[in-house]
């Protein structure tokens, strides 16, 4: 995994190294929680990397900023975050063709990729990674970022280079950078659909996924090498589900490799359910084992569970059924409201974050789930991604929502006020109604839903429900995802805590994506090919589980405390937030009952903490 960071500066003095060195080694110290194992730097005349270790591959030989150099000269230098998973075969192809190693790591494997293969080497990458390449030879950066976006990646261009590293905050600690964010800004901040290359503050953005951004003296120029590609589909259904199955176990013996100690999350859903049995199955045969698995619960919800519209059961019977039938070593990580509403929880989050978001103690539970887990293992598999690429939510099978002209999903979370703005205009809304309108978030989001439409891409024939389900499936993949892809980071990587995504894999994604969707729903359900899958490792009680999202505390306590948080947060006349604030709303949110104003409360509250904390300037 790792924290990078990086400053290219065509105009430097050279006799400025040791303000260079002092910059970036500030740059790269805001990332220490993403590389507990180590820091480095790399400067020279135009360039300066920086990089945080989280140590899981050759512990011994895989420090960085790592460099390639012959005859005395440096002809590559790479800052590197993620997982190869293939790079066992690509070592051995490269030294095939005359390289050498020194190391077992990925690392130095993606540095004799580049030289030997240049930028095309990008497409022979199996993994999740974000990484800077410099080469002095030419004195040229290359940007990369994974296929799905599952580590992220930032730059800002400069006048005479570019800065760069694994999180805002980054670019952010460089002298020259002051945080900012417009009315285009708030407007991403306010809906729920992450935008491919939006970095939110002004002047920052994202290396979108499966693209390259190569920095040179006279600028900068963006590549894409991987797109989703719309492909016939001529597999019948028991070869599809088999190659499902093969991919699957492929993709899961891949990513168990680790010098460190490896475990699953594990909810007791179907998604989580099969990456931890197919795990235990490599595991069993391999001769190691047992698989350790963890689940979040909180304090009396078990026995107290009450059904609400998002989840019908409650977690933990199933992720015991599955830790039973696979003999897991399985641990619950029980959390209570007092641990949940602990400032200094809060406070890591949102440093986590960057930005305030409104899923509060959902994102907290998550940092203190994986805090947890890092005391026992260094690298987790997770079931992220399954439900946008085999049709898991709700709204993939709600005729009305699969057909509103915008995200499916915005139904579901405007009705919660899980958006900044409470819902896009909601009453839940905390708000002042004309910042709302100067913002404009719904036409914001319309915007970008009809953008995102015209990039789906189509196959020739395809009308009706298929072609409608081809959109459905291509939003949820591109926008949808990198949501819950970024949450997942930041919170894993605030811990030092690796988390590996098997449903990303480039090659389950392409297969998947062109399976026509009446295959994909054969029996009627959500998951079908999935369910079909991989039921011969599943307890039935398990395989048979109506969707429930991730668990959300009950306790009503967590409500009060926020009303009464946001109760100071109105008294005090000095919080930088009340201007932006629809004050009688939020006098109703702090004397009401029940969750209505929940989420509007959490955003409330994590957006006046951002503007104190990060001491960011808002320009419309």
């Amino acid at each position: 995994m790792c924290g990078i960071a990086g400053w290219i500066s065509y105009r430097r003095d050279p006799t400025a190294g040791s303000e260079v060195r002092r910059i970036i080694e500030a740059m790269t110290r805001t990332m220490a929680c993403r590389g507990p194992d180590g820091e480095g730097t790399w400067v020279d005349d135009h360039a300066a990397l920086g990089h945080r270790r989280l140590a899981v591959i050759d512990i011994e030989g895989g420090r960085q900023p790592m460099s390639f150099g012959h005859d005395g000269r440096t002809l590559l230098v790479t800052t590197y975050s993620g997982e190869i998973y293939n790079h066992r075969e690509l070592r051995e192809e490269l030294r095939a063709l005359g390289h050498s190693f020194t190391t077992r790591s990925d690392t130095e494997v993606l540095l004799h990729a580049y030289l030997e293969w240049g930028e095309d080497f990008t497409t022979r990458l199996n993994g999740m990674y974000a990484f800077a390449l410099w080469d002095p030879r030419d004195q040229q950066l290359l940007l990369v970022r994974d296929r799905l976006g599952i580590k992220p990646l930032y730059y800002h261009p400069t006048d005479d280079g570019v800065l760069f590293g694994s999180e805002p905050k980054a670019i952010l600690a460089h002298p020259s950078v002051h945080p900012v964010v417009d009315a285009e800004g708030l407007a991403e901040l306010f809906t729920v659909a992450k935008t491919p290359g939006h970095g939110t503050y002004r002047g920052i953005h994202e290396v979108e996924p499966g693209h390259t951004v190569r920095v040179r003296h006279e600028g900068l120029s963006r590549r894409r090498y991987w797109a989703l590609e719309a492909r016939g589909h001529t597999d019948d259904l028991p070869t599809t589900i088999a190659r499902v199955r093969e991919l699957l176990d492929d993709i899961v013996a891949r990513q168990l490799i680790a010098d460190v100690p490896l475990c699953t999350l594990l909810s007791g859903g179907l998604d989580s359910s099969v990456i931890t049995a197919l795990t235990a199955r490599e595991l069993r045969s391999s001769g190691h084992g047992p698989v350790r698995s963890f689940a979040v619960d909180f304090v009396g919800q078990s026995e107290n569970f009450a059904a609400d519209g998002l989840r019908g059961t409650p977690d933990k019977p199933y992720a015991h059924a599955l830790a039973e039938h696979v003999r897991a070593d399985h641990t619950d990580i029980v959390l209570d409201t007092a641990t949940l509403t602990d400032q200094r929880h809060r406070d890591a989050v949102q440093t986590a974050r960057d930005l305030p978001l409104a899923v509060g103690e959902v994102d907290t539970s998550l940092y203190l789930l994986f805090k947890a887990i890092r005391e026992r293992s260094t690298v987790a598999l997770s079931g992220e991604a399954a439900d946008e690429l085999f049709g898991g939510y709700r709204w993939f099978h709600d005729g009305a929502a699969a057909q509103a002209d915008t995200f499916p999903w915005t139904g579901i979370f405007t009705s919660r006020g899980f958006s900044g703005d409470g819902g896009v205009g909601t009453r839940t809304s905390l708000l002042d109604r004309g910042l709302l309108r100067k913002v404009d978030p719904g036409g914001y989001l319309e915007a970008r839903y009809h953008e995102a439409l015209a990039e789906v891409p189509r196959l020739r024939g395809e009308v009706g429900r298929d072609r409608r389900m081809r959109e459905i499936c291509y939003l949820h993949l591109t926008r949808h995802l990198q949501f819950w892809l970024d949450r997942k980071d930041r919170m894993s990587m605030a811990t030092g805590l690796e988390v590996r995504v098997p449903y990303c894999d480039h090659r389950l994604v392409e297969y998947v994506f062109n399976v026509p969707w009446s295959m994909q729903t054969f029996d009627g359900r959500e998951k079908s090919l999935l369910r079909a899958a991989a039921a011969d490792v599943l307890p039935e009680s398990v395989a048979q589980r109506v969707k429930s999202p991730y668990p959300s505390s009950q306790d009503p306590r967590y409500a009060d405390d926020l009303r009464t948080r946001t109760r100071a947060l109105l008294d005090d006349r000095s919080a930088p937030i009340r201007d932006l604030l629809d004050l009688p709303v939020a006098e109703l949110a702090v004397n009401s009952s029940g969750d209505d104003y929940r989420y509007s409360m959490e955003f409330a509250l994590a957006f006046d903490r951002w503007l104190r904390d990060c001491r960011v300037g808002i320009a419309l």
